[in-house]
């Protein structure tokens, strides 16, 4: 039997410490920000650093004191939208980003907040900067999602 994606409990951890208090703190350290650090960015050339590995520093410099990972991969097989990023959290969907630039750290750590203190798994939407409107790639449902129907 096929699950409803919009009634259905779509995140382990979406009530997390900060439950449906909104004055308490999310817990951020569930979030955790990845990009690719061999994306070419929109002009494809080879310079070095690579637009990604750019990114990754400006996210690491935003990230600073917030308590949100940020990690670095070879590829996230984006090329076509490159610079890309994705966001996890913890027993949640996953999102993917394109189409950022070089300077989009501060916008992947405002997500990365947002989703943190979502109570229902989702980032919101009309709260994300807009790079992060635009450049969704893909929303990927956790493994756990599908148990049930193996």
């Amino acid at each position: 039997m096929e699950r409803d994606l919009k009634t259905d409990e779509f995140c382990a951890s979406a009530a997390g410490p900060a439950g449906d208090d909104p004055a308490a703190t999310p817990d951020v350290s569930s979030v955790t920000i990845i990009v690719c650090n061999s994306c070419r960015g929109e002009n494809g050339t080879d310079d070095y650093p690579r637009p990604g590995s750019r990114l990754v520093e400006d996210t690491r410099r935003a990230a600073e004191g917030s308590g949100v990972a940020v990690r670095q991969v070879g590829c996230l097989g984006n090329c076509k939208r490159g610079i890309s990023a994705a966001m996890l959290r913890d027993g949640c969907w996953s999102y993917v980003f394109g189409g950022l630039g070089e300077d989009a750290g501060s916008d992947l750590v405002a997500g990365a907040l947002l989703f943190a203190g979502s109570t229902d798994g989702f980032m919101p939407f009309r709260a994300r900067p807009e790079s992060l409107k635009r450049g969704l790639v893909a929303r990927i449902p956790t493994i756990d999602f599908f148990k049930e129907d193996r």
